[in-house]
Protein backbone atom coordinates (compact mmCIF):
# COMPACT_ATOMS: atom_id res chain seq x y z
CA UNK A 1 0.00 0.00 0.00
CA UNK A 2 1.46 3.58 -0.80
CA UNK A 3 0.74 5.56 1.91
CA UNK A 4 1.28 9.94 1.20
CA UNK A 5 4.35 9.78 2.99
CA UNK A 6 6.00 7.31 0.84
CA UNK A 7 4.03 8.41 -2.47
CA UNK A 8 5.93 11.73 -1.78
CA UNK A 9 9.41 9.99 -0.53
CA UNK A 10 8.78 8.01 -4.16
CA UNK A 11 8.42 11.25 -6.63
CA UNK A 12 11.53 13.13 -5.11
CA UNK A 13 13.27 10.03 -5.69
CA UNK A 14 11.56 10.63 -9.03
CA UNK A 15 12.43 14.08 -9.87
CA UNK A 16 16.35 13.54 -9.00
CA UNK A 17 16.60 10.44 -10.79
CA UNK A 18 15.33 11.74 -13.72
CA UNK A 19 17.08 15.05 -13.34
CA UNK A 20 20.46 13.45 -12.68
CA UNK A 21 20.91 12.67 -16.49
CA UNK A 22 20.58 16.30 -17.78
CA UNK A 23 22.54 17.74 -15.11
CA UNK A 24 25.39 15.11 -16.26
CA UNK A 25 24.94 15.88 -19.56
CA UNK A 26 24.01 19.93 -19.23
CA UNK A 27 27.01 20.60 -16.98
CA UNK A 28 28.84 18.49 -19.58
CA UNK A 29 27.96 21.07 -22.41
CA UNK A 30 28.89 23.64 -19.75
CA UNK A 31 32.49 22.88 -19.27
CA UNK A 32 33.10 21.71 -23.14
CA UNK A 33 30.96 24.06 -24.82
CA UNK A 34 33.34 23.76 -27.79
CA UNK A 35 33.54 20.05 -28.17
CA UNK A 36 29.35 20.20 -27.81
CA UNK A 37 28.93 22.88 -30.98
CA UNK A 38 30.96 19.69 -32.32
CA UNK A 39 29.28 16.56 -31.42
CA UNK A 40 25.92 19.17 -32.66
CA UNK A 41 27.20 19.73 -36.11
CA UNK A 42 28.31 15.97 -36.31
CA UNK A 43 24.54 14.85 -35.29
CA UNK A 44 22.88 17.31 -37.79
CA UNK A 45 22.25 19.63 -35.72
CA UNK A 46 19.90 22.82 -36.97
CA UNK A 47 22.94 25.89 -36.11
CA UNK A 48 24.99 24.16 -33.73
CA UNK A 49 26.65 26.34 -31.79
CA UNK A 50 22.74 27.60 -30.79
CA UNK A 51 21.98 24.11 -30.27
CA UNK A 52 24.95 23.57 -28.01
CA UNK A 53 23.70 26.49 -26.29
CA UNK A 54 19.73 25.48 -25.87
CA UNK A 55 20.95 22.10 -24.70
CA UNK A 56 22.83 23.57 -22.23
CA UNK A 57 19.84 25.59 -20.68
CA UNK A 58 17.14 23.34 -21.08
CA UNK A 59 19.33 20.32 -19.42
CA UNK A 60 20.73 22.46 -16.90
CA UNK A 61 17.81 24.67 -15.99
CA UNK A 62 15.23 22.52 -16.41
CA UNK A 63 16.96 19.58 -14.36
CA UNK A 64 17.77 21.64 -11.19
CA UNK A 65 13.95 22.97 -11.39
CA UNK A 66 12.75 19.37 -11.09
CA UNK A 67 15.00 18.37 -8.20
CA UNK A 68 13.76 21.67 -6.68
CA UNK A 69 10.04 20.77 -7.20
CA UNK A 70 9.65 23.62 -8.79
CA UNK A 71 7.01 23.76 -12.24
CA UNK A 72 6.97 20.85 -12.37
CA UNK A 73 4.32 19.84 -14.45
CA UNK A 74 4.62 22.36 -17.80
CA UNK A 75 8.79 21.89 -17.41
CA UNK A 76 8.29 17.85 -17.13
CA UNK A 77 5.98 17.54 -19.95
CA UNK A 78 8.45 20.29 -21.66
CA UNK A 79 11.88 18.23 -21.08
CA UNK A 80 9.56 14.68 -22.22
CA UNK A 81 9.07 16.93 -25.62
CA UNK A 82 12.62 17.72 -26.16
CA UNK A 83 13.89 14.63 -25.05
CA UNK A 84 12.09 12.83 -27.87
CA UNK A 85 13.16 15.62 -30.43
CA UNK A 86 16.67 15.26 -29.59
CA UNK A 87 16.46 11.38 -29.75
CA UNK A 88 14.90 11.77 -33.28
CA UNK A 89 18.15 14.68 -33.94
CA UNK A 90 20.66 12.29 -32.21
CA UNK A 91 19.83 8.78 -32.00
CA UNK A 92 18.79 8.28 -35.96
CA UNK A 93 19.32 5.03 -35.71
CA UNK A 94 17.01 4.33 -39.12
CA UNK A 95 20.08 5.67 -40.90
CA UNK A 96 22.58 3.49 -39.76
CA UNK A 97 24.10 -0.24 -40.00
CA UNK A 98 25.84 -3.10 -37.86
CA UNK A 99 26.37 -2.63 -34.14
CA UNK A 100 26.22 1.71 -34.79
CA UNK A 101 22.79 0.64 -35.83
CA UNK A 102 21.69 -1.62 -32.34
CA UNK A 103 24.11 1.08 -30.06
CA UNK A 104 21.38 4.38 -31.54
CA UNK A 105 18.28 2.41 -31.67
CA UNK A 106 19.13 1.53 -27.64
CA UNK A 107 19.54 4.89 -27.12
CA UNK A 108 16.79 6.42 -29.26
CA UNK A 109 14.49 4.23 -26.84
CA UNK A 110 15.55 5.06 -23.54
CA UNK A 111 14.84 7.96 -24.59
CA UNK A 112 11.01 7.63 -25.26
CA UNK A 113 11.44 5.41 -22.21
CA UNK A 114 12.51 8.77 -19.91
CA UNK A 115 9.84 10.80 -22.33
CA UNK A 116 7.40 8.21 -20.58
CA UNK A 117 8.70 8.76 -16.81
CA UNK A 118 8.59 13.03 -17.45
CA UNK A 119 4.95 12.33 -18.01
CA UNK A 120 4.01 10.40 -15.27
CA UNK A 121 6.03 13.02 -13.57
CA UNK A 122 3.91 15.48 -15.23
CA UNK A 123 0.74 14.28 -14.46
CA UNK A 124 1.97 12.80 -10.44
CA UNK A 125 2.88 16.60 -9.65
CA UNK A 126 5.84 17.13 -7.34
CA UNK A 127 4.81 15.87 -4.02
CA UNK A 128 5.22 17.40 -0.38
CA UNK A 129 9.12 17.90 -0.79
CA UNK A 130 9.46 20.78 -3.38
CA UNK A 131 10.14 24.22 -3.07
CA UNK A 132 6.99 26.09 -3.38
CA UNK A 133 6.69 28.91 -5.70
CA UNK A 134 3.39 31.39 -6.51
CA UNK A 135 1.04 32.96 -3.70
CA UNK A 136 -0.74 28.94 -2.66
CA UNK A 137 0.37 25.16 -3.17
CA UNK A 138 -1.34 23.12 -4.55
CA UNK A 139 -2.68 20.28 -2.26
CA UNK A 140 -3.30 16.91 -4.12
CA UNK A 141 -6.11 14.98 -3.91
CA UNK A 142 -6.17 11.92 -2.28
Amino acid sequence: MITPATRDVALLAARIALSALFLVMGWGKLSDYSGSVAYMAQTGAPLPALSALIATGVELGIGVALVLGVFVEPLALLLAAYTVVTGFIGHHFWTMEGMLRYDMMIHFYKNIGIAGGLIALAVAGPGRFALRLGRAARVPAL
